[in-house]
Order: C-alpha cells, then sequence, then structure tokens
C-alpha cells in the first residue's frame, strides 16, 4: 500500500537551479577582487615611487632680503652716515600657516624674548586672546546671540564684535601675553614667505642664546643680523643727509605705487627726505635672494643663500666734518649771544653756507630755526635751499654789475648823484646816512657805504625812467623784467639745482597794484635789495659768481660715488664735474669795479664802511653786507596791526680777496632793528679763520 504521493518533476527542478546562481554571483565577485587586487599591484609596481615622491614633495620659492644701505663719507675720508648692525630675531612666514600655529610660536617665543620698548593696544591683545580656541568659545557663550547672527552680521563683523566683548571683559595680561601679543601681530602681518623682524634692537646675549637652543621648537623662527643708520661724526648734518623709513612704517603711502613698481616690498626701507631720498637708486643697492623650500603641507623645510646681494653705492660728499662741526657750533653760539641780548626775540633762526667758487662744491651748511613762542630753537641745515628772506644790500653788486653790462655806467664812468628820492605822496627813499652826506658817489664807493640812492639813480637811469623829484615818476612796463633778469643772471631768484630735493626758487613781489599800474616805489626797493626774496644757497651762488670771475657755478654736496671694499677703501666709479651754468657777459674791467667796491666795503677807510671788523682777519677777506626791513608775522594772529618793526641782517663774502678758494653767505632774519650788532660779521670771521686753519 503506497503512502505517500509522489512528487512532480517540477518542484525537483527548481532545487537543482538554486546553486548555479550563487555560483555565478561568487564568479563575479571574485573577478571583481582579483581585478581590484590586480589593479592595486599595478599601481604599486609601475607608480609606487611617484605616489611616494609626491607625498614627499616641496616647493621652491626665491625670496628677496634687505642689504646695508650705501655709507656716506666726507671729503676726507670720514664716515657721516654709516650702518650699525645689530642682531636680530626673524620670522619667515610659511605658505600654510595658521592662526593657531602662529598663536603657539607666540607663546613659545614671548618665553626668551621681552619686547620692552613697545606696547600692545587693546585691539591687538584682544586678537591675541580670540586666536585660542577656548578662549573664543568662552567669549561667545558669554555674548548675546543677536551679535553672533550670520544673517545679520558678516564673518568680519562678528570677529568684531568678539574683539568688543574681550576688551569690556578688562583682561589682565601678564608682561609675557603682552610680549607674545605683539609677536602674534608681527606674525599675523606678514607675507607668505616674506622675512620679518621680530626684535632687532636691545638684543641681549641672554635671549639670543635661548632662542637659538629651541630653534626646533619654533617653526620659522631664526636668528640674524638688521641695520640701522648711525652718525659717528654727528648728527649736525642729518637734515642734509635726511632720514630712512622703518621696517614698521614701511615705503611711503604717497609714493607706494612708484616704490612697488620698482621691485621694493612694501616693509622696505627707503630714503624718505633729502640725499637719502635723492640717491635711493644707489644707497638702496641689491637685495640678497634665497631659496626657501616648503613641504607639501606648507611648512619650510629649508632655507639657503642663493645671491649675498650688494650693498648699496658709497657717497662720498663736498661736506668737511670738522669744519660743518665748527660752522654749526660757530652759529649756535653767535645766535645765542643775540637771543640772550633780546636781539632775536622775534627772529626765526640763522643761517650760513660756504662753498667752493671755482667748483660750486658746498664746504658746509648750518641752519638754525627758532621759535620765537616757545623761544626754542633746533638744527635746520636745510633752511638754507628753502627759506626764503629780503636779504637787503648785499645784492647791490649785482645791481652794479647789471649797470656796467647794459653800458648805464662804464668802468671809467659811473659816478651818480646821491640826493635823495622823494616820490610823489610817499615818504623820502634814502640810504641808512644822512641826507647830504654825499653829493654824488662811485660805484665802488656806493657799495663800500651801502648807498641805497645810488642804486635808484643807476636803476631809474638804466629802465629809462622819467622822474621829477616830489612831483612825478614814470617807468616802462617792463622795468621789473629788466632788474629781474639781471638778478638772475648770478641765480637770484631761481634755483640753483644743488643735489637736494626740495629747493625754494626764492618769492617774487608783485609789479603792478590792482589797477595794473607799475609799482614803480617797489623797483627801486629791488634795486638794493628790500623787495624780492631769496635763499642763503642763492646768495653763496651769486657771490661765488663775481669771486671766480663771472662763472655761476651749480652747486652740488655730493662729489663721487663708488663702492666700500671689504679693507675700507672708496674704489669711486664716478666723480662730479664742476658745471657752469652762465657765464657773466662782462669785461675784466667791470668785474674789477665790483671787486673793487666789495674789497672796499671791508678795508676802505670811510668811516659809513659796513665791515670794517673784518680788516684784519687772515686771509683778506672782500664782501658786502645787507640790512632788509621786515616785520614780525605772527602765524597765530596774522592779521596783527602794527607788528613789531624787524630787519633780516645778512653778509656775504669772498677769501682770500685776490685769489678766492672760499665763498660765504650768513643770514640772522628778525632782528631788532636797534639791536642790530655785528652778528653775521661775527661768523663770517670764524668762517674764513676755521676753513683755511684746516685747509692751509
Amino acid at each position: 500500500m503506497n503512502y505517500f504521493r509522489k512528487n512532480s518533476g517540477t518542484g525537483s527542478n527548481k532545487q537543482a537551479s538554486t546553486p548555479i546562481r550563487m555560483k555565478i554571483i561568487l564568479g563575479i565577485i571574485f573577478v571583481l577582487f582579483a581585478l581590484l587586487i590586480g589593479q592595486l599591484a599595478y599601481l604599486q609596481l609601475a607608480y609606487g615611487s611617484r605616489f611616494k615622491a609626491e607625498v614627499a614633495k616641496t616647493d621652491s620659492t626665491v625670496v628677496s632680503n634687505q642689504v646695508p644701505r650705501g655709507v656716506m663719507y666726507d671729503a676726507k675720508g670720514r664716515i657721516l652716515v654709516g650702518n650699525k648692525a645689530n642682531n636680530a630675531i626673524t620670522y619667515t612666514k610659511g605658505a600654510s600657516t595658521s592662526t593657531k600655529q602662529i598663536y603657539n610660536i607666540s607663546n613659545a617665543l614671548s618665553a626668551y624674548i621681552r619686547l620692552n620698548d613697545e606696547k600692545p593696544t587693546s585691539e591687538q591683545l584682544a586678537e591675541y586672546y580670540l586666536a585660542d580656541q577656548a578662549n573664543s568659545t568662552r567669549i561667545q557663550a558669554k555674548m548675546p546671540k543677536s551679535q553672533l547672527d550670520t544673517k545679520k552680521y558678516s564673518n568680519s563683523e562678528i570677529y568684531q564684535n568678539e574683539i568688543a566683548a574681550v576688551k569690556k571683559e578688562k583682561i589682565n595680561f601678564t608682561d609675557r601675553q603682552k610680549t607674545a601679543a605683539l609677536i602674534f601681530n608681527k606674525i599675523s602681518g606678514a607675507y607668505t614667505l616674506s622675512t620679518i623682524y621680530i626684535k632687532n634692537k636691545g638684543l641681549t646675549d641672554k635671549e639670543i642664546a635661548e632662542v637659538g637652543e629651541h630653534l626646533s621648537d619654533l617653526p620659522g623662527v631664526g636668528i640674524g643680523t638688521d641695520w640701522e643708520r648711525s652718525y659717528p661724526n654727528g648728527s649736525s648734518i642729518q637734515s642734509i643727509i635726511g632720514s630712512v623709513s622703518t621696517e614698521k612704517s614701511g615705503l611711503p603711502s604717497d609714493n607706494l605705487q612708484y616704490y612697488l613698481s620698482q621691485g621694493y616690498s612694501r616693509n622696505d626701507r627707503v630714503g624718505t627726505s633729502y640725499l637719502e631720498k635723492e640717491y635711493e637708486s644707489l644707497l638702496k643697492g641689491s637685495k640678497s635672494t634665497s631659496e626657501v623650500i616648503t613641504k607639501a603641507n606648507g611648512d619650510i623645510q629649508q632655507t639657503k643663500t642663493v645671491y649675498k646681494g650688494q650693498a648699496g653705492s658709497s657717497l662720498v660728499l663736498t661736506i668737511d666734518a670738522k669744519y660743518q662741526k665748527q660752522l654749526q657750533s660757530t652759529l649756535k653760539r653767535v645766535y645765542n649771544s643775540a637771543l640772550a641780548s633780546g636781539a632775536a626775540r622775534y627772529s626765526s633762526g640763522a643761517y650760513a653756507i660756504a662753498m667752493n667758487p671755482k667748483t660750486g662744491a658746498l664746504l658746509g651748511v648750518a641752519g638754525l630755526s627758532h621759535n620765537p613762542k616757545t623761544n626754542k630753537t633746533v638744527d635746520n641745515a636745510l633752511g638754507v635751499i628753502n627759506q626764503s628772506f629780503v636779504m637787503g644790500s648785499v645784492v647791490k653788486g649785482a645791481t652794479v654789475s647789471g649797470g656796467l653790462i647794459n653800458n648805464v655806467i662804464t668802468p671809467t664812468n659811473n659816478t651818480l648823484s646821491d640826493a635823495a628820492v622823494y616820490l610823489p605822496g610817499s615818504a623820502v627813499k634814502k640810504s641808512v646816512y644822512p641826507i647830504g652826506t654825499f653829493g654824488s658817489l662811485d660805484a665802488p664807493t656806493a657799495l663800500e657805504v651801502s648807498s641805497n640812492i645810488y642804486m635808484m639813480h643807476l636803476a631809474m637811469k638804466w629802465v629809462g625812467a622819467k622822474y621829477v623829484p616830489k612831483q612825478y615818476i614814470s617807468m616802462p612796463s617792463n622795468s621789473f623784467e629788466i632788474l629781474r633778469r639781471n638778478f638772475s643772471m648770478f641765480g637770484l631768484g631761481q634755483k640753483t639745482g644743488v643735489d637736494l630735493p626740495g629747493e625754494a626758487s626764492g618769492i617774487e613781489g608783485k609789479s603792478f597794484d590792482s589797477q595794473g599800474r607799475l609799482l614803480s616805489g617797489s623797483l627801486l626797493d629791488l634795486a638794493y635789495g628790500n623787495y624780492d626774496a631769496y635763499t642763503p644757497i642763492q646768495l653763496v651762488q651769486y657771490v661765488s659768481t663775481i669771486a671766480n670771475g663771472g662763472y655761476r657755478m651749480q652747486p652740488y654736496i655730493v662729489q663721487s660715488v663708488g663702492r666700500t671694499g671689504n679693507n675700507g677703501k672708496i674704489y669711486v666709479n664716478y666723480n662730479k664735474k664742476p658745471n657752469v651754468q652762465q657765464r657773466i657777459p662782462w669785461t675784466q674791467s667791470e668785474l674789477n669795479v665790483v671787486r673793487e667796491g666789495f674789497y672796499r666795503v671791508v678795508h676802505g677807510t670811510n668811516g659809513w664802511g659796513t665791515a670794517h671788523p673784518l680788516k684784519n682777519v687772515k686771509p683778506s677777506i672782500s664782501g658786502k653786507t645787507g640790512t632788509a626791513q621786515t616785520f614780525y608775522y605772527d602765524p597765530d594772529n596774522p592779521n596783527r596791526k602794527n607788528p613789531p618793526e624787524l630787519i633780516n641782517a645778512t653778509f656775504v663774502g669772498y677769501a682770500p680777496s685776490s685769489n678766492p678758494k672760499l665763498a660765504i653767505a650768513v643770514v640772522f632774519p628778525g632782528l631788532d632793528p636797534d639791536m642790530e650788532g655785528t652778528y653775521t660779521l661775527q661768523v663770517a670771521k670764524a668762517m674764513v679763520q676755521d676753513y683755511f686753519k684746516l685747509h692751509k
């Protein structure tokens, strides 16, 4: 008996098909794994070294660094301005340095150095504090949620809110934390792969040793050398030499784009005034270059020097440091005596300049600036090129020269009336001596006694004026042009071209009134130096032209350019050649008239001679004094009624009288007219004697 039903064939077929599907799936998986393993093996064998190199890959970048600026020497080879080497702690910023890394480096470095001459601002302290994530989180937790709203504020605005919150906390930072904050600020502001100075002044041996010992723990930090300007022969001429920007101030903002286009970095130090600025292209030298090798993660792996750089060119100046010191000392001494006597109460300062009349080389430049309000006096040698004054009778040599050159007078016929000039409706125009002292004067005597009257009559004859005393005067409309063109031949009223920036051209008075009428009285004042204003350097160029026989020489202060060797010797590759700007078209006999007058100003016998105190000075001096009327100008009360009446006292001269080797100009503006004294002559005497003692 059959109890079981027989299975159909269909059920038997389903059981048999299941293992086949599994085998197919497993087969596919096996093949894929085999392919993956094969690919990995292929990559390992074929490209393993390449991948390993990629992981260890480094980047190489060339960066440049500062070199010492060129040295400036005086005419005798003494250093006027050099470079003092200072040890420095440096930092070179990596390509991907994070804020956290900067924070850690700052904290670590602050354990070894102090920045005692700097104080962090509250902003810098707050930025440093927030660089620690824990501090940032704590501050954010205390802040109102509205101040952290990203929909309301940008990220930078939220950060400023955090800084404000830190300031409100009034956290007491330790001295070390303050140093760390300063370091953090310096590093944060550095450009990628640029080298900055963390500390370059007052670095102690202990600080150098401790930083050096821990350099491996201070990535990017190094020990190097920085340079700063030094003045081993004093700073009396520093206002002529000029100044250099600091690393902190960097490039001047007014010329930023120009310097950047010339390859400067923003924190480079450049000359910002006078010689340092005028000769920047030579003094800066060529920067050293270093190759900075960084790892793939941006950390600096190695720095090696590619080019050591070349220090700036050396400048040899025309000035003798010893003579310069003596000149500045003399000017201070005499000016202080004028202040002590009350004569210089309202004075704005005093100036003196010496020049080689044959070459134009400046031999000494001194200046003082005085503030009548505070009674403080400071060095201002640059005043000789950028301060303008009405100079008075010192310019009469140019007036007489013009009369001779234009045949208004001649070497044999130069006597003119010395009758005072009476213009209608104005006060009498006269000389310092009483009216009627002289009936007439020749040109040399007019210079000796400094006759204003002679110069006015000469000017009227020169321009063809029509004049009736107390009734009438008429002059051609180009009268001012005639006289000024003559003065400009000697350099008066125009820039001399000295190799210093900032030179003034002087101040030209008005030629016509508001109705267009010629100012006849002012033209007569111009003839004897009491109208237009000139600079002291223009005066010394003018008197040099008389001293050397008629060559207007361009003044200069840089004699040569070269380089300083390792042995300290100067190797010159450029020498300045004297430049004649104009030749005065006079004859020897015409020149002799002016020279005789200048000689008699000092050595004459007339009682009205003006520079007889210099008669016994050796070598012999020839020259001309000057006195110009002026008034005290109060910048705080420019419309002041009846301001104090003052005078500008001046002197120009040359020595020896027969073969001049030295030309000088001295200006004491703003003296009390009742206490003029002999201040300019005292300075002139010392200038001549001191120079020839040094140059026997």
